[in-house]
């Protein structure tokens, strides 16, 4: 499958429809085609590539040697993957809601055949009561909330506050923000205007509205890291 031409470029990773149900669900590829080195019934993105480094060089800096880590809207499966394999001694479980997408991570995973990558779970970040018991450290979600309505926001902090231990659990997110003290660069607001035409519902985040939303969850910013292409990740501890 290949997304518009307007849903092209360096931030995509995943799209998201809204199911019959009124609720959104991750399609099955981003942003970019599929790559023909793709494992059959797996999809591929060239963003991942692009970016699958920079945030593993954060990820590696931050995640606990041994930590247990639930990836929300792990799309294709390709940095569930690639984080396992750099990461063995961590324990990584992908989830997604779409059905086409986990079984692109079912594809890729038993390409790799790596011990530490759990099977995809059936969740959605919208629905935090649908989430089953989880024993994480640490809860990754990459480019997802502005490719969503602001309640998968809502319920990805209400899901993390959850499940994460206190003191010390992470939630790490990674994607386009806009910020206050910080002007938009000119891509982002091109993204940004092509989100909100495929749907009004969709678009970059405040990054104070994040943070705001995390806290009711006794979620905390701890550090603010820049992306490459106007990216940011963000990343919270759980206190209290």
């Amino acid at each position: 499958m290949i997304w518009p031409p307007a849903f092209a470029g360096v931030h995509g990773r995943v799209g998201l429809a809204w199911n019959a149900l009124g609720r959104y669900q991750k399609g099955v590829q981003t942003l970019d085609s599929i790559s023909p080195a793709a494992p059959a019934g797996a999809l591929a993105s060239p963003a991942v590539a692009r970016n699958t480094q920079p945030i593993l060089d954060v990820l590696k800096a931050h995640l606990p040697a041994e930590g247990r880590v639930l990836e929300i809207a792990s799309g294709s499966g390709e940095h569930a993957v690639a984080f396992a394999r750099a990461l063995p001694r961590t324990t990584w479980t992908p989830s997604d809601p779409s059905a086409e997408a986990r079984a692109s991570i079912t594809a890729w995973a038993a390409e790799a055949d790596l011990p530490n990558l759990k099977p995809a779970l059936t969740l959605d970040a919208a629905d935090p009561d649908g989430w089953p018991p989880l024993d994480v450290q640490v809860v990754v979600c990459i480019n997802m909330i502005h490719i969503s309505p602001w309640s998968a926001t809502e319920g990805l902090m209400t899901g993390a506050g959850r499940v994460l231990p206190d003191p010390g659990g992470l939630l790490v997110l990674y994607g386009p923000f806009r910020e206050v003290d910080v002007q938009l660069a000119p891509s982002n607001a091109a993204f940004d205007d092509s989100l909100k035409a495929r749907d009004p519902a969709w678009g970059l985040r405040d990054r104070d509205a994040v943070v705001a939303e995390a806290l009711k969850h006794g979620l905390h910013l701890t550090r603010r890291v820049e992306m490459p292409a106007n990216n940011l990740m963000l990343l919270f501890r759980k206190v209290g």
